[in-house]
């Protein structure tokens, strides 16, 4: 189904309320004045040099909800935003030739090797091969990579196709379709995104040696 995407800019430290309509009913207001009232509580509550850890704060704000029965479900995401420094984070520009997998997985082993996670280089270069050949086969070119490090290590391929990956288990006499069964094993957690062109499948590492 068609789908709307909206770009907001945040500042590192500032916090994104996700929530459904049945929270905005408990105050038996219009959306728009309980939205507003949602906004206040929040700035409120981490307002302070020391701000509360998020779930104390949606805690806080779903009291309401324990006092007052809603007759909808009520659901409440919140994410703090934070900047990583640009050298922990590494992106390429790749044609759609199948002859820019080997180059995606030689720099991703240089960028490894710099950021000292040597003992990722074949799990990462499997990965890095696996969706890079998916998107030049699928969708064409340019096809964007990159890897960010952080508390886990990502691994993001973008496509101009907004064509959602399917994950399936192929028959033993199948000659394909394991490349994102693979890509699922080789991960803790994998998912895709979609933009204003195309889309992004994303992977995570865990950043620590299964010998540590």
């Amino acid at each position: 189904m068609p789908f709307e995407i909206t770009n907001l800019r945040l500042e590192p430290g500032s916090i994104l309320a996700l929530y459904t309509d049945g929270l905005m009913a408990l105050g038996g207001q219009d959306i728009g004045t309980e939205g507003s009232r949602l906004a206040d509580s929040v700035a409120a509550l981490y307002h302070g040099s020391r701000p509360p850890p998020l779930g104390e704060i949606g805690r806080a704000l779903l009291s309401r909800a324990a006092e007052i029965p809603s007759r909808d479900d009520v659901a409440l995401l919140l994410a703090r935003t934070r900047a990583l420094p640009d050298s922990s984070i590494a992106a390429w520009q790749l044609p759609a030739d199948p002859a820019t997998v080997a180059e995606a997985r030689e720099a991703v082993t240089g960028q490894l090797a710099s950021w000292g996670l040597d003992h990722l280089t074949f799990t990462t270069g499997l990965i890095v091969s696996e969706l890079v050949t998916n998107a030049i086969r699928y969708a064409g070119g340019p096809v964007g990579l990159q890897l960010i490090r952080d508390n886990v290590l990502v691994c993001e391929v973008s496509d101009p196709s907004n064509t959602q990956p399917r994950l399936r288990r192929s028959r033993w006499t199948d000659e394909g379709g394991r490349g994102l069964y693979l890509v699922a094993q080789l991960t803790t957690r994998w998912g895709s995104r979609y933009g204003h062109n195309g889309k992004t499948i994303w992977t995570e590492q865990s950043l620590v040696s299964p010998t540590d």
